[in-house]
């Protein structure tokens, strides 16, 4: 499994308020994409970046899904491009669900 940390630097800070709206509103797009496991929406605690903490089954589901349409989309809504950080995970703790998930 692959995390990948997804930055949006924003020119203006937001809100909490403002950026939960603009999450929430976003967040029907990531329902039952092909290996996207789970995504967390972030907002800096000064609100100048946004971004997103996903885990996919695998790095080329990742970059198959952070297409140049969907980064040419971030661009054009937010002002700049997307920053990637990709890491390997390779033990995952889910308390929720009771559960440790090691990658095989």
């Amino acid at each position: 499994m692959i995390t990948a940390l997804v930055q949006i630097r924003l020119p203006p800070p937001v809100s909490l308020e403002k950026a939960t709206g603009l999450l929430a509103d976003a967040a029907h797009k990531y329902r039952d994409k092909p290996g996207l496991i789970r995504k967390y929406f972030l907002l800096s605690e000064d609100g100048s970046a946004i971004g997103g903490v996903y885990l996919w089954e695998s790095r080329k589901e990742a970059e198959q899904f952070y297409s140049a349409e969907w980064r040419q989309g971030i661009t054009d809504k937010f002002g700049t491009e997307p920053s990637f950080t990709y890491f390997a995970s390779p033990v995952i703790v889910d308390n929720l669900a009771e559960s440790i998930i090691i990658d095989d």
